[in-house]
């Protein structure tokens, strides 16, 4: 099992910051990849950003050159740096995290990012 400890999130306005931290703990091995997916009111989840253990990152286009993913894998952190933020950036962001042996997925609780126009 691993468990996902998600912080960060809150309101801000257009064209403001945030940053997503998500801490990975239990039975991590070591080929994984961890990520933010996010879902908006009446829409389905969506990837935002992924990086692999190995740094291979993936973005939606959406946010591509607006958010930056990095991870910190002696901590098993991940970070999501949301940068330029736009109102339909307005979800219920989840921490991802995928342990490739074995295909395990698991899921934060959300963190809550509003932005005002």
């Amino acid at each position: 099992q691993v468990q996902l400890v998600e912080s960060g999130g809150g309101l801000v306005q257009s064209g403001g910051s945030l940053r997503l931290s998500c801490a990975a703990s239990g039975n991590i091995l070591r080929m994984n990849t961890m990520g933010w997916y996010r879902q908006a009111p009446g829409k389905q989840r969506e990837l935002v950003a992924s990086i692999e253990t190995s740094g291979s990152t993936d973005y939606a286009d959406s946010v591509l050159g607006r958010f930056t993913i990095s991870r910190d894998n002696t901590k098993n952190t991940v970070t999501l740096q949301m940068d330029n933020l736009k109102p339909e950036d307005t979800a219920v962001y989840f921490c991802h995290f995928v342990q490739w042996y074995g295909d395990y997925h698991y899921w934060g609780q959300g963190t809550q990012v509003t932005v005002s126009s």
